[in-house]
């Protein structure tokens, strides 16, 4: 049925319509128009035509309480009738599809074009000789009949360049495909099948299934509701309605599939599916038919972009690059570019507008010499006969300058990403990271900061309850029953028995010996894991009192802290149990039990000396301390049980138990890790200050004697809010540095906090943040961090909606392996960048210059064609897919800020670069001596191809393969053969590469303009080659200091293309600058005028003077520094650490000193300090006389 396109859907639900004969009460129409009501209508509806759910249930042949018998005929008779819960998949592209979207390429379609004129023309014979030197030697060699043979080959190198493009996009789509199934499976939901709650996967509910729902669930399919406990869902999905609804059985029963359950559990009756659900109809809407498709979907994208999004876990087969790219287009608002796209595409930008340039300059020389040549010098006329000549000649010449624009344009760095990203992707689902979001995967390599969840993230999620309190005894370990007075006791069993999800339960081990399965909220089975180590059992209890006989039920939440339900007992008065955090529950009570379970008085300083003895003691032992409570209320008048304030109050505190979650064991070494990798962990907990920090302490986060701060979510609120209650930025950026553990928080806490620290300006770089989320209400904080992490396994459906990454194993170490593959991912683009940018410099300048000087490149357009291949397509392959290294994790994060090419990159470019312009060279003007061979140079239109040029190529080849091994490193090591065996693809590309260029030269002939050599001419090609390797360690041992221009080159790729990349891209960074660029200026005058005040006191002291005038010269020197590429600072204004914090010149020094050496490892801390002095003296010198110092000068 997947395929089935929606057409066929609906006429097999025509004929249904009319089969109520298949032994069903009711047909799918009328369920879907059922399920188009709301509120009372819906009521209404209900009863009148179906008597109530109950009626409903037994039409559809259903139990509302054991639900479906799982017969197998049976569900595959529903299957038939209401259609499964899937929606078909579009089909994915087809190879040929993309095939002709890769043929799109604009540079391709001129190649095209020009090779169709080259051949078109090559088949014209002028008559006679008339056509002087233009046509001179053509018809000698008698080649002219060989003329079409480079028009077909450069279309034939044109479709190899299609097919491998379309081919990796292939694989590419095939991957998503697989990734979205993947996330498909994960979603399971819990169903009663045959009075047994089982997990199904999403796609297996059909209708008539008894579907449990609880907070955090997002729901996969339409039902009503059959009984619930104050259900709030947020429609907002469908409805656009931002308000939570209120559900209950008797006012509004109808759930609705794509919507989030905000609040409450309850039990559903499942009625529609699949297409025919509400969202379900949406989707098909958003498809129309195959057929239309292509025409709406550009249109419907627009609207219901958001709608699409929310739909995602129906997707059942769903997936691939379409919907991939309609996700970006609903997050676009939610992300900025990821950083790496953004600096890409500037960088591919500028090398595009230099490559067209040097190309139009090439082809504008090569005319003009031809011409003067031909008409001027020689003073040939221009005969009508010859045109076809000198047309063939222009394009010859064309076709040279459009392969100097092919060549330099690197096409393969978008590819390079996506093959990177890509094999990442796939490997990381071994490192437990499902990643939703690719760019998500590089954006954690530059993380600054991971603000993680305690439960579960960093401890073990294995609750069990380890101390205590009950009638004024304080037990360090779960007593024997008979010790307890035998009342306490059983209102402790019943309190947590009963007022506790009954999908929460401990079931027997999986293996002999092993530790019994807690399944549902830990919490809770950690407290009726304390029922069982009572010797009781909560079962009989639960059965005593089923689900629908709680008369009222206030489900936790974040506000609440707490829980209680309420039974009506046989004499018809009512009792509420409670339960939640210790500290906020016991606000509430005002009596306790003593010793022999009578109720006494609990005064306020009772509950002081409870928290100083009880609570806080098991906290610092990393307890999480939970109160359990009673109240009885009358039966007449019965309490109004919506007035909370007044039923949750006045409590019977039962007992406080401190329930234990260790520390996962390699969770230590992981944030020691981040730590040296210059990421910052913080704690952002629910739990009590002290628990926090016990497991803060045990984890690492804080060490003792450390400036931290652990503060708990009252007192940030009360340090980041002014007087009227407003979030100030200056307040937040006074308390992240420091803070390491926020407690008792709330999800809104949460999200002001990474809010804060993203939008903060304290630091010289933007900080990336990375958030870990389980709850439903962590979903804006997950939403808004550079990178949100759900967990897989306890995490909300909504929360993992919400996120980048889903941890599959919730573990905090996972995190630590998303950094490391980050990471790599940029350090890949790098090499592959480093690789990429020697070979263009050299081609187009070889290209180039040969053109102005020879009349002919020295490279032939099928050459660079192959070489471009081999640079692009294979070198993104084998340079994109290294594997990572623990050594990663030793430096500090590039940040936002810092050029794609680092100085060091810059001198292996500019080294390898000068390295083989000087052997091309030295081989196009003296190869011809050297090899004793003809020379290659002005020859005719179609000459035969020469040795001479052979060489040049295949020289010109072999420098590329040895290069490319020097690229593997990129921060300047020595040995680049390090690890090359743990790359196959690496060897296997190398390997390939040279054994298709002996076949190229050897056999390649005309199409590929290549003699065949012998093997000493081999033998000089291979060896010139390996001088890449040798010339490799000469460039390394020369310091970056000793080039100081390099700061400037790695600069350049910031500043040039900025304005426009950035107006349409963030504006808010704009105003941002300039809000910082005004808020400087007003330093730097303030700076001046306070100068110019010290100069008038002090100017009978020269020497102070000169003091005075020392200031800002090293304020202009300290900029200097600052611009070298590691420490570039805001992108939109590359001058502002001229004008930032001008005030206090020794506190900026302060703050370079403390400031990390750079990532670089050849130690550019020392240069800086070199460069410090030198500037100092430049820009003494400089002071020209515009320059605000010079003025300052004249005035003195």
């Amino acid at each position: 049925m997947g395929d089935m396109s929606n057409s066929d859907f609906y006429a097999k639900n025509q004929r249904n319509e009319d089969n109520h004969a298949a032994g069903f009460g009711c047909s799918v129409m009328e369920l879907r128009s059922l399920m188009e009501l709301r509120g009372p209508e819906a009521v209404v509806k209900l009863q009148e035509d179906y008597t109530g759910v109950e009626g409903l249930c037994k039409r559809l042949k259903t139990s509302p309480t054991e639900g479906l018998a799982g017969d197998k005929n049976d569900l595959d008779k529903r299957k038939e009738i209401y259609g499964e819960n899937l929606i078909p998949p579009k089909k994915p592209k087809t190879f040929l599809q993309l095939v002709w979207e890769a043929l799109q390429d604009v540079t391709l379609i001129i190649l095209e074009l020009a090779a169709l004129i080259s051949l078109g023309l090559s088949f014209y014979h002028p008559p006679g000789e008339t056509c002087g030197a233009a046509g001179g030697g053509v018809e000698d060699e008698g080649e002219a009949d060989a003329g079409w043979i480079e028009g077909a080959a450069i279309l034939l190198s044109v479709v190899c360049v299609v097919l491998v493009t379309a081919f990796n996009d292939w694989s590419k789509e095939k991957q998503f495909r697989g990734l979205q199934s993947r996330i498909e499976q994960e979603q399971k939901f819990q169903v009663v099948r045959g009075s047994q709650v089982i997990q199904l996967p999403v796609s297996d509910i059909l209708v008539g299934d008894i579907a449990q729902i609880k907070y955090g669930d997002l729901l996969p399919a339409d039902g009503v509701l059959i009984q619930g406990n104050d259900l709030k869902i947020d429609e907002s999905s469908l409805t656009g309605e931002s308000d939570h609804v209120k559900k209950c059985v008797e006012k509004d029963p109808m759930l609705l599939s794509g919507t989030h359950v905000m609040e409450g559990s309850g039990r559903m009756l499942v009625t529609a599916v699949g297409v025919n659900s509400q969202t379900g109809i949406i989707m098909t809407l958003l498809g129309a038919g195959p057929e239309e498709e292509e025409k709406k979907e550009k249109k419907v994208k627009k609207q219901d972009g958001a709608a699409a999004m929310e739909m995602q876990p129906l997707k059942s087969a769903e997936g691939g690059e379409s919907d991939e790219k309609e996700k970006k287009k609903v997050s676009g608002s939610k992300k900025e570019k990821s950083v790496l796209q953004g600096k890409l595409t500037k960088l591919a930008v500028q090398i595009g507008k230099a490559g067209l340039l040097m190309s139009a300059v090439t082809v504008i020389i090569l005319v003009l010499y031809f011409a003067i040549d031909n008409f001027v010098l020689q003073k040939n006329p221009w005969m009508p006969e010859c045109t076809p000549i000198y047309i063939q000649y222009f394009v010859k010449f064309f076709i040279i300058g459009v392969t100097v624009l092919v060549v330099a344009v690197p096409e393969g760095l978008p590819l390079a990403v996506t093959i990177s990203l890509a094999y990442s992707v796939k490997k990381m689902m071994k490192d437990n990271n499902l990643v939703r979001h690719l760019d998500a995967c590089e954006t954690m390599g530059n993380a600054t900061a991971i603000c993680s969840d305690k439960t579960g993230t960093l401890t073990t999620n294995r609750m069990t309850a380890v101390q205590f309190y009950i009638g004024d005894m304080h037990y360090k370990e779960i007593p024997d029953p008979g010790a307890l007075s035998p009342k306490s006791l059983d209102l402790l069993v019943n309190s947590i028995s009963i007022n506790s999800a009954y999908t929460t339960k401990i079931l027997p081990p999986d293996k002999e010996g092993g530790l019994p399965k807690q399944v549902g909220n830990k919490t809770e089975c950690g407290l009726l894991g304390l029922v069982i180590d009572l010797k009781r059992d909560y079962q009989p209890i639960r059965n005593q009192i089923p689900e629908d006989k709680l008369y009222k039920v206030y489900t936790f939440n974040s506000v609440r802290k707490s829980m209680s339900t309420v039974i009506k007992l046989s004499d018809g008065s009512f009792r509420m149990y409670s339960k939640g955090a210790s500290e906020i529950v016991l606000k509430k009570c005002s009596h306790i039990l003593n010793e022999v379970g009578e109720s006494r008085v609990f005064r306020p300083r009772d509950k002081d000396e409870m928290v100083k003895k009880v609570i806080e003691p098991m906290a610092c032992e990393g307890l999480r301390t939970i109160c359990v409570a009673y109240r009885d209320f009358s039966g007449d008048p019965e309490p109004s049980w919506d007035d909370e304030s007044n039923i949750l109050n006045d409590l019977t505190a039962i007992s406080v138990v401190g329930i234990e979650d260790p520390v996962r064991p390699e969770v230590p070494d992981a944030i020691l890790k981040c730590q040296r990798a210059g990421i910052t962990v913080r704690m952002v907990t629910g739990d009590n200050i002290n628990t926090a920090r016990a497991i803060a302490i045990k984890c690492g986060i804080i060490h003792p004697g450390e400036d931290f701060l652990c503060i708990d979510g009252k007192e940030f609120n009360r340090r980041i809010r002014n007087e009227k209650g407003e979030v100030e930025q200056e307040r937040i950026d006074k308390v992240w540095p420091k803070l390491r553990v926020l407690a008792r928080s709330s999800p809104t806490d949460k999200h002001t906090l990474v809010k804060g620290i993203i939008d903060s300006t304290a630091t010289d770089q933007r900080q990336v943040v990375a958030v870990t989320g389980d709850g439903t209400n962590d979903g804006p904080a997950l939403k808004k961090a550079d990178v949100g992490f759900a967990m897989g396994i306890a995490g909300t459906d909504v929360a993992k909606e919400a996120s980048d990454i889903i941890l599959t194993d919730d573990n905090f170490s996972s995190i630590v392996k998303a950094v490391m593959w980050g990471r790599n991912v940029y350090d890949s683009i790098s090499k592959f960048l480093q690789f990429q940018l020697t070979v263009n410099v050299v081609a187009v300048i070889v290209a180039f210059t040969g053109a102005c000087i020879t009349q002919d490149s020295p490279l032939k357009a099928v050459q660079m064609l192959w070489v471009n291949l081999i640079m692009d397509t294979f070198a993104s392959l084998a340079l994109a897919t290294e594997p990572p290294t623990e050594s990663l994790l030793m430096r500090k994060p590039y940040g936002r800020n810092k050029p794609l090419i680092s100085s060091t990159m810059t001198k292996n470019i500019l080294g390898h670069g000068v390295y083989q312009l000087i052997i091309i060279f030295t081989l196009l003007f003296a190869g011809e001596k050297i090899f004793d061979i003809d020379s290659g140079r002005n020859a005719p239109l179609h000459a035969p191809p020469s040795e001479h040029y052979t060489i040049i190529f295949n020289t010109f080849v072999m420098m590329q393969l040895f290069n490319e091994i020097n690229a593997r490193k990129i921060h300047g090591e020595r040995n680049v053969f390090d690890g090359i065996f743990r790359n196959p693809i690496f060897c296997t590309i190398v390997f390939g590469t040279f054994a298709m260029q002996i076949v190229i030269v050897q056999f390649g002939g005309k199409p590929f303009s290549c003699q065949p050599l012998n093997l000493e001419k081999w033998m000089w090609c291979v060896f010139l080659g390996l001088g890449e390797l040798v010339w490799g360690q000469v460039i390394a041992s020369v310091p970056n200091s000793k080039l100081r221009f390099l700061r400037r080159a790695g600069q350049l790729t910031r500043k040039d293309e900025l304005p426009e990349e950035d107006t349409n891209d963030d504006n808010d960074e704009i105003d941002h600058a300039e809000r910082e660029l005004r808020r400087g200026q007003i330093l730097w005058f303030r700076g001046l005028n306070r100068i110019q005040t010290q100069i008038r006191v002090v100017n009978a002291f020269r020497s102070s003077l000169y003091e005075g005038l020392e200031k800002p010269d090293s304020r202009s020197s300290i900029h200097n520094f600052m611009t070298q590429p590691e420490f570039r600072i805001e992108d939109s204004t590359p001058n502002i650490p001229l004008i930032d914090d001008t005030d206090d010149d020794s506190a900026r020094r302060r703050k370079f000193s403390s400031q990390p050496s750079s990532p670089n490892k050849n130690n550019n801390a020392i240069n800086s300090g070199i460069n410090l002095t030198i500037d100092t003296s430049k820009s003494a010198a400089s002071s020209g006389p515009a320059s605000p110092l010079h003025s300052l000068e004249t005035s003195l």
